[in-house]
């Protein structure tokens, strides 16, 4: 395989109304709010772009300000019958996660939450740095339980009770594959997280996660070098057999794919996905050769 064919195949086309998943749920409006978080560039830019284009309101919330300003500019384009608005935010820090809420209260009623924001470290557990397994653990576990404590009483506050919080997992919250121990255990983690909201949940509250094979996304595209120097391999080895190996579909999904999944599982259609998870894995998990 040339460069240039991997490079094709790592593209992400920019999303189109023809692209979102739209659904018929009167909670879809203006007056109701969803927290999203990594939404500056990825799965979560996407996800923030489709539950706006279904009319919600969305507090997008990222580090990255240019990575907002970004998807607000996509909105725009979009012409979104919801809206956009943004906070930066540092999911380490526990001010910064009141603060996302407040942000999100201020702009009507907080129903439903998107936990999409992640990082990715490449190392065998002999020698995997401790801080930055605390950092994985502090962005893609404690903050989505942070902000679920936090937003869970504005969603048993409402007349109705509905609402959800949507965790984005991982074939890794299934299974696990070498030198990722920080992101492994997190997505498990998650896993465990969902369905213990779950389990306190009902009368209209929800908890589900999505679990995706590889995306096209920074946090993947950027984890390729990594692996090839791990595994001592080609960049295209990493794309052929550790990546799509597995996988029956042999095409990476695109970000906006994987927002449709939250546009669902935070829809009315899915009023009996609580605790459960989305696996849409190209068959990753449950099939072999």
């Amino acid at each position: 395989m040339t460069d240039s064919t991997t490079h094709e195949r790592l593209q992400v086309a920019e999303i189109t109304a023809d692209d979102i998943l739209f659904v018929d749920d009167d909670h879809f409006a203006t007056k109701n709010v969803c927290i999203v978080t990594g939404a500056g560039s990825g799965i979560g830019q996407a996800t923030a772009l489709a539950a706006a284009a279904n009319g919600l309101t969305v507090l997008a919330t990222d580090i990255d300000a240019d990575g907002l300003q970004a998807t607000q500019a996509k909105a725009d384009d979009l012409d979104v019958a919801g809206g956009v608005e943004t906070t930066v935010a540092d999911l380490t820090t526990d001010a910064d996660h009141d603060r996302i809420v407040d942000d999100a209260a201020a702009l009507g009623t907080v129903r439903y939450l998107a936990n999409v924001a992640g990082i990715q470290h490449i190392d065998a557990v002999e020698d995997f740095p401790m801080e930055k397994y605390d950092q994985m653990h502090e962005i893609m576990l404690r903050a989505p339980l942070s902000l679920a404590k936090r937003t869970i009483p504005h969603i048993r506050g409402t007349e109705d009770g509905v609402g959800a919080v949507g965790n984005m997992a991982s074939v890794h919250g299934h299974y696990v594959t070498a030198d990722k121990v920080g992101y492994n255990v997190s997505k498990f983690g998650l896993r465990g997280l969902t369905q213990s909201i779950a389990a306190e949940g009902g009368n209209g509250l929800r908890a589900f996660s999505i679990s995706t094979g590889y995306v096209k996304t920074p946090l993947v595209t950027d984890q390729i070098p990594d692996t090839a120097e791990q595994r001592g391999i080609s960049v295209d080895e990493v794309i052929e057999d550790v990546m799509l190996g597995q996988s029956r579909v042999k095409e990476m999904m695109d970000p906006v794919d994987v927002a449709n999944l939250f546009v669902f599982g935070f829809s009315s259609h899915a009023d009996h996905l609580n605790g459960g998870d989305l696996c849409f894995d190209g068959g990753m998990t449950l099939t072999y050769e």
